[in-house]
């Protein structure tokens, strides 16, 4: 007996092996395949074309822009420590605290209640977009790079940005149709979407990726990530667009109910919002496919100052006039991001360090979530009343961000070429 056991027990071990190399190899591929799915899974919030006009209608306008305050504050605190997390513990753990936080603050937003609750449900929200941040993109690099595929980058965060945008493009048109019945059935659907993605994320593989251990390393890594100069200069602009990304984000909603009032359609504002959010994603996902020949064409720092440039336009449009007409260019406000995002996310990827790589995406993040929830702090002190937001403050406040947009915009075209983007 004892020589039986000897004799299998050499076998036992190289098959052992194999069936971990297999498992691995497995899993990397099948990170691949359904990250995109992931990231529909997770786009599909069927509250985001009516969020505002639901805070709006249970409390007022200045707290529905406190409450999008108490998410990016939110997010701040978390944003180091969960890109830390990310870095330290794993990718697929973040990104399981993502999916429960999220399904948390969608059910409690589904229930409903007073301030309290609708903040203790957005900061759950901003906790999820914390945990998600960097980690899936870094997630997808490192499946890529364990394939030897990590030239592929573009493509791939290209791809799983459309599924992003198909995703946002279909719930955004039927949370406004369901939000023309009750406010509360968007968070429903989203409850359930939250579901789901979070199945997806228990199926997702731990990719291979370097720690650095030692603190004073993790230190000398970050400092010269932030001091690299294309890395700054994608750090500002990143920065800058996030901020004028999200101004007709937070705004658009009672700007449209503004301009539609004018011709006594504000009670379908839910459902046009839903549907010009429809539209909005549906014209991106076009524009993503010639997204590549035109940073072919002009390259990656003129490329993102012409999405740039086109996100200041479309505030100064709203800031001009609150006809039903300049509702129609509010169908373009994602068009600049599929034209920058994917780009820059794949254009950093190789220059950062595994063991501070989601930190690092962590730290952008945070630096724009500051930096927009000060401007909104401001502009929540300008809107006059605790009523629906009047067109006159509105267009204060938009103006406002259009100087300051021309400003940054010219100063980060001179320094371009001296960044070595």
């Amino acid at each position: 007996m004892a020589k039986k056991s000897i004799s299998h027990a050499p076998t036992q071990r190289p098959w052992l092996a194999k069936e971990l190399f297999f498992s691995y190899y497995l899993g990397m591929k099948r990170n691949i395949s359904i990250y995109p799915w992931l990231k529909f899974f997770q786009s599909l919030t069927f509250w985001q074309a009516t969020w505002f006009l639901y805070f709006e209608s249970e409390l007022s306008a200045a707290e529905a822009v406190l409450l999008y305050i108490i998410l990016d504050v939110t997010v701040t605190v978390l944003e180091i420590p969960s890109g830390y997390m990310s870095d330290r513990i794993g990718r697929k753990p973040t990104l399981l605290g993502a999916g429960v936080c999220a399904v948390c603050a969608a059910v409690l937003l589904s229930i409903g209640g007073g301030f309290a609750q609708f903040a203790l449900a957005n900061g759950l929200l901003g906790a999820a977009l914390a945990f998600t941040s960097g980690t899936d993109s870094s997630l997808l690099y490192e499946s890529l790079r364990a394939e030897d595929r990590s030239a592929e980058i573009e493509s791939a965060e290209l791809n799983a940005w459309r599924f992003s945008f198909i995703a946002m493009a279909l719930s955004a048109l039927l949370g406004g149709m369901l939000a023309n019945y009750d406010h509360v059935f968007p968070y429903v659907a989203t409850a359930i979407s939250s579901c789901v993605a979070l199945g997806v994320t228990t199926l997702l593989h731990e990719p291979p990726h370097a720690k650095l251990v030692r603190h004073r390393d993790n230190l000398r890594s970050l400092t010269a990530s932030l001091t690299h100069p294309t890395l700054l200069w994608l750090f500002g602009m990143t920065l800058t667009m996030y901020v004028f990304s999200h101004v007709p984000y937070v705004f658009g909603q009672p700007f449209m109910r503004e301009a539609l009032s004018t011709a006594g359609y504000d009670s379908q504002t839910p459902l046009i919002s839903g549907a010009v959010t429809f539209v909005m994603m549906f014209f991106s996902i076009c524009v993503s496919w010639g997204a590549m020949r035109l940073r072919i064409q002009l390259g990656l720092p003129k490329l993102l100052l012409l999405a740039m440039g086109m996100q200041i336009f479309l505030i100064a449009a709203l800031a001009i006039s609150n006809g039903i007409f300049v509702i129609a260019l509010l169908m373009f406000r994602m068009v600049p991001d599929s034209l920058s995002q994917p780009f820059v996310r794949a254009r950093i990827q190789p220059l950062l360090g595994d063991g501070m790589r989601a930190t690092y995406f962590s730290i952008q993040s945070l630096a724009g979530r500051v930096l927009f929830a000060v401007m909104l702090s401001v502009s929540a002190g300008r809107i006059s009343g605790s009523g629906t937001l009047p067109y006159s403050d509105l267009q204060f406040i938009l103006s406002a961000f259009v100087g300051l947009g021309l400003i940054i915009l010219f100063s980060l075209g001179l320094i371009a070429k001296r960044s070595g983007v």
